[in-house]
């Protein structure tokens, strides 16, 4: 879906948002949009909780104390932001208007509620919805782990009922059957016609 600049025929980049039930794919989709288009900007989230080993300060995430975090939120520098299981979570606003300015396209990869909230605050916005092929691939895919307990399972089977129900709130649906045909989907909504030859 491309976006044009008034009166001048430029398509102007745009920020897309990402969501989907858990066990979509929806890393798998994300690590393959980024080799197929290394220029999108990926958000980098705020958060309260600890760095996890491996993850590095303002790569995986922005690591802040729930102090700091409360000062961005009165100050405006969040695009969204949630709490979840006693961590905060949020989408800083100015890396990704720095990066439209500067004629980059945007990708958020947030939950439902989250993509809600940026619908508010950047009306212009895409919001994408990341589908399985069936009901039934989406829960083999969450069952098959087999690392989890069955009350954990059915409480994010239920969640995705209710995420997947949410669907018509999405401008469009990209149904992730093959990883690498999803990313091309994904990346063709994002840039549109502006593409070819550039």
């Amino acid at each position: 879906m491309s976006d044009f600049e008034p009166g001048t025929g430029v398509v102007r980049p745009r920020l897309t948002v990402l969501s989907g039930p858990s066990g979509v794919g929806k890393s798998s989709v994300l690590a393959e949009l980024r080799r197929q288009q290394p220029d999108i900007y990926f958000s980098v989230s705020v958060t309260t909780r600890k760095p996890r080993p491996g993850e590095t300060d303002g790569v995986h995430y922005h690591f802040v104390d729930r102090e700091k975090f409360q000062q961005m939120i009165h100050a405006g520098e969040f695009l969204e932001h949630a709490e979840f299981a006693g961590n905060c979570y949020g989408t800083p606003r100015r890396p990704v208007e720095e990066a439209l300015a500067a004629g980059r396209p945007a990708l958020l990869e947030i939950e439902l509620q989250g993509a809600r909230q940026v619908r508010v605050a950047m009306p212009r916005a895409q919001l994408v919805m990341l589908a399985p092929p069936s009901w039934e691939h989406l829960v083999d895919r969450l069952t098959g782990r087999g690392t989890e307990h069955p009350e954990v399972v059915e409480r994010r089977l239920a969640i995705a009922r209710e995420e997947l129900a949410a669907e018509k709130e999405f401008d469009e649906v990209v149904v992730n059957a093959d990883v690498q045909s999803a990313a091309a989907d994904l990346l063709s909504l994002m840039v549109g016609p502006r593409i070819s030859g550039v």
